[in-house]
């Protein structure tokens, strides 16, 4: 048995009347860097907070390396979850200073490495002793991936690590990730709205959609199901016999649909009079999780 597997078999979560979570199973291999996307409120934070202890279940059952997680600090002392600081707490600004979460958080990791969080803490120019609450949402999120990655968690989790970020920091980060994945080959779990940028970066994506897992796939070969298919409404309609029809668009006899199928039908597609073109995994999971046609 491989003691890096976490696994989550039958999870329900809910807060009052709402459920969360439906009866979800998700298998996390080791040496793999997963994303996680989902729709604003399909249950990703919940999830994350779950899979980590943070947060109770209502039943199921999570484990790592075989044995529970829940309260069991010989696991957690595996995991990483590194998620959005908050600038206010219960009583008001949270006037913590950074170097308490640092000096805390080298207690709380085993791996802790104190040079790397020196290394970044230089690089993100952040001050130690700076309040959270004075920070910037940027500087906030710097913390976040300064806190996963001089973790060295076995698995590290992010939960949106690049909300606050510019477009040139947001690339500063994937790299970071990718070299710390090179050199340590620890599994990383990160949660993101931010699609396409993070996508050549993901070697799983994990598609979350109203508390359940639509797919947990490699991604290119997740990507490569999906095609867009345009042309004469009548013709369109004959290629697409036997594909799986995503969402629609049409105007007058022009019609634009997003379908999902196997090789051969894709290939067949091609030799029609129509138009077929890629999709990337932002498409893919706009056409999986939209709901409806898009006209």
């Amino acid at each position: 048995m491989n003691t890096d597997i976490l696994k989550a078999q039958g999870l329900c979560k809910s807060y009052g009347n709402k459920q969360v979570l439906h009866n979800l199973d998700l298998e996390l291999l080791p040496g793999k860097i997963y994303g996680l996307i989902g729709r604003n409120g399909a249950g990703k934070t919940t999830l994350l907070s779950i899979l980590t202890a943070q947060n109770t279940k209502d039943s199921g059952t999570v484990t790592y390396g075989g044995e529970p997680v829940w309260e069991n600090q010989k696991a957690l002392n595996q995991i990483c979850f590194s998620r959005e600081l908050q600038p206010t707490l219960f009583s008001g600004p949270n006037n913590f200073k950074l170097k308490y979460y640092l000096r805390s958080a080298a207690i709380y990791y085993p791996r802790w490495d104190q040079d790397y969080a020196q290394r970044l803490l230089n690089e993100f120019k952040l001050n130690p002793k700076q309040k959270i609450a004075q920070m910037s949402k940027g500087q906030m999120s710097m913390v976040t991936i300064l806190l996963a990655l001089a973790s060295r968690a076995p698995l590290t989790i992010l939960d949106e690590p690049a909300a606050g970020l510019d477009v040139v920091m947001r690339e500063r980060f994937y790299q970071l990730l990718l070299e710390d994945f090179a050199q340590s080959g620890r599994t990383f779990l990160v949660s993101t709205h931010i699609i396409e940028e993070a996508a050549s970066v993901f070697e799983n994506v994990i598609i979350l959609d109203q508390g359940r897992i639509l797919e947990n796939a490699p991604t290119d070969e997740l990507i490569d199901q999906f095609r867009y298919i345009s042309g004469r409404e009548d013709v369109v309609d004959a290629v697409c016999q036997g594909l799986e029809v995503l969402s629609t668009h049409q105007m007058g006899r022009h019609k634009t649909v997003a379908v999902r199928g196997n090789g051969i039908k894709l290939q067949q597609a091609l030799q029609a009079d129509v138009d077929v073109s890629p999709m990337n995994l932002q498409n893919v999971f706009v056409a999986l999780c939209g709901h409806g046609d898009e006209g």
